[in-house]
């Protein structure tokens, strides 16, 4: 599903809503997600899941062309854990 689909679904599943209104929903919502993992706050959605930031350290890696070694920096990832609701939906098929 894309962001554009989502939009669509959001304004169908609220009536009264445009489509342009649907999509400021969204958008806020992304936002919001974005910026309070970006703040090294855990997103909880009871139902759906977890969002939170993970530190990978520095490692030394190989380049498979050369062999030679490379140095890789440590970084964030976002790391995600669904939530027992979508785990049970998603093996009830």
């Amino acid at each position: 599903m894309t962001r554009s689909e989502l939009i669509e679904k959001v304004s169908e599943r609220l009536e009264g809503y445009t489509q342009k209104q649907a999509e400021i929903i969204v958008e806020t919502f992304f936002e919001t997600l974005k910026d309070s993992l970006s703040r090294g706050e855990k997103v909880e959605l009871r139902g759906f899941g977890n969002f939170r930031l993970k530190t990978r350290r520095p490692r030394k890696a190989r380049n498979p062309k050369t062999g030679q070694a490379v140095d890789v920096p440590g970084k964030k990832v976002v790391y995600f854990r669904a939530g027992k609701e979508l785990k049970e939906r998603l093996n009830s098929r």
